[in-house]
């Protein structure tokens, strides 16, 4: 179908390229980790015996644990400059790697401080276990919050989210914030490094208040005032290829979201089925003052619905969120790789991005080719080149390697990359286009696996 945007010039010249603050925030978490262990070594005297040492490593791992809590749920909190700046992949990516660092360093102050008090009491580890639990004050929440947590961390293993629907890991991730809660009262009730620490003390809680009241901004209110001031509705669904379809949601001022070609929101279309589940979709074109386009594939119970919305449906949405835009560019000339549906958040950076542009488009079949009329128009307009690399008459998949995007784009080392597809295809496009000589901080990734 033609598309019911109208085009807008692209600008000739790319904007100067802002620089991703992913290093220094890494650099501030890390830092964090570090104060951590130094309230530890300040506060501690000399280590003797079997006991000492089990006891001040179960310090150290609860401590960094209890960090780690703070960490992992500021990483949810779905800030703009994480989300916008540093990428929603990127930091998807942190908040998983700081959910495995959590649960190991739980581990271990578990073991560590139950085996240091019962060599320090000379008893068994289950009756130290008992007492700890049953007479130690605030350790019946931690308890719970404990076994929350492993819970989070055992439906979030990657053997067990193949096995289990989306809504129910989503709806168990979010009983992470009772653990949290549950947890931060024995942290200052007994942990040695808090008690008459005043300074200690009010950090911890300002670390954790801080941490609250990102999510309450940024999860709640942010998203509660988006949707009563642009009251977002259903316009209508069209099919764009088999399996294939786009959803143009309506709304007021628009343009005061701020969203750009690239990015994305996370839409709640209230409808019976749909209403509980909260989804990543891409726009698919340019986002307009009234409207905006989203383009989805049928992978799943909840993407085979989007066809059956009817116009006038209400939609709670969430963002914009991701960092593939147009910002990230540093070069006069792209390319543009997409995948299947990953097209999607492609098709509105085609149109929209500055300079010199050439599309690359994989998928099955023709029949595949989502939004493939638009392209070829925005190709025409814009004097872009438009490649499409299809599987062949017995179904072989055709290799794209380092020779054929030199073939087909000259001075690819020169150009920027923007890459979206499934994880499998944009892993082994990455290791392609640093074989072509592309440098690593041209290659513009974002993928929504969670």
């Amino acid at each position: 179908m033609t598309t019911v945007y109208e085009r807008r010039a692209a600008p000739a010249v790319a904007p100067p390229a802002r620089r991703s603050p992913a290093g220094a925030v890494l650099a501030l978490l890390w830092a964090g980790a570090a104060a951590v262990i130094a309230l530890w070594w300040t506060d501690t005297g000399s280590v003797v015996g079997t006991a000492g040492w089990l006891t001040g490593a179960g310090r150290i791992a609860g401590l960094l644990c209890g960090y780690a809590c703070a960490v992992l749920v500021g990483l949810m909190a779905r800030v703009p400059v994480l989300e916008r700046r540093v990428g929603s992949d990127r930091v998807a990516r942190w908040h998983a790697m700081a959910g495995r660092y959590t649960v190991c360093l739980l581990l271990a102050h578990i073991g560590l401080i139950l085996s240091g008090y019962a060599a320090q009491d000379g008893a068994s580890l289950w009756h130290e276990t008992l007492t700890v639990v049953l007479d130690y004050p605030e350790m019946l929440k931690a308890t719970a919050g404990t076994v929350i947590l492993l819970l989070v961390g055992i439906t979030s293993a990657r053997a067990v989210r193949r096995r289990t629907g989306h809504e129910f890991w989503y709806y168990v991730h979010l009983l992470t914030y009772a653990a949290v809660f549950l947890v931060f009262g024995h942290q200052l009730a007994l942990g040695n490094d808090f008690n008459g620490n005043t300074a200690a003390t009010a950090a911890w809680y300002a670390l954790y208040l801080g941490v609250a009241a990102l999510v309450l901004w940024f999860r709640i209110l942010a998203p509660v005032r988006l949707n009563l001031r642009h009251r977002l509705r259903v316009e209508s669904v069209h099919q764009e290829a088999r399996g294939v379809w786009s959803v143009v949601v309506r709304g007021r001022e628009l343009d005061r979201l701020g969203a750009r070609a690239g990015q994305f929101f996370r839409w709640r279309f209230l409808a019976p089925g749909l209403r509980w589940t909260s989804t990543p979709y891409s726009l698919s074109a340019p986002p307009r003052p009234d409207c905006m386009r989203i383009t989805v594939k049928a992978l799943g119970d909840h993407s085979t619905a989007v066809a059956l919305l009817r116009p006038g449906t209400r939609v709670w949405a969430e963002g914009p969120y991701g960092s593939l835009t147009a910002e990230r560019q540093t070069s006069p000339r792209s390319l543009l790789i997409g995948g299947g549906v990953g097209i999607t958040p492609l098709r509105a950076l085609f149109e929209t991005l500055p300079g010199e542009v050439t599309l690359l488009y994989r998928a099955r079949t023709v029949e595949d080719l989502a939004l493939g009329g638009e392209l070829e128009a925005v190709g025409r307009w814009r004097g872009a080149k438009v490649h499409y690399l299809l599987n062949g008459p017995e179904g072989q998949r055709p290799r794209i390697t380092a020779e054929s995007l030199r073939a087909a784009v000259p001075d690819l080392a020169g150009h920027d990359v923007y890459l979206c597809g499934p994880h499998g295809f944009a892993r082994e496009l990455y290791g392609e286009l640093r074989a072509a000589g592309v440098p690593d901080r041209r290659i513009h990734h974002e993928s929504f696996e969670l």
